[in-house]
């Protein structure tokens, strides 16, 4: 995901502070590593559909609205660590 692109960075903010999660829009999905699986669930009531990795680590959500598609993406799952850094362990060990 690259944000913003088509709008300001307030816009982008303000979106995902409406939402409660970083909120992008199709111009700012790189499609080279995202991929969308619909047709289950509430997918089929929305029309979104589950946003995931082209490994298939779940991203978060497609969930259209008047404005078009909205992907609101669990940030920890693209925040990632930098290189050379390894992951905290979950255990406090």
């Amino acid at each position: 995901f690259v944000a913003p692109r088509g709008r300001t960075m307030e816009e982008f903010l303000q979106e995902s502070k409406t939402h409660g999660w970083p909120s992008f829009r199709d111009e700012e999905v790189v499609w080279d590593n995202v991929r969308i699986i619909s047709g289950w669930g509430l997918d089929k009531l929305t029309g979104g559909g589950e946003a995931v990795s082209v490994d298939g680590t779940h991203l978060g959500h497609n969930l259209p609205d008047l404005k078009g598609n909205r992907y609101c993406i669990n940030l920890v799952a693209i925040a990632g660590h930098p290189v050379g850094n390894a992951a905290p362990d979950p255990t406090g060990a």
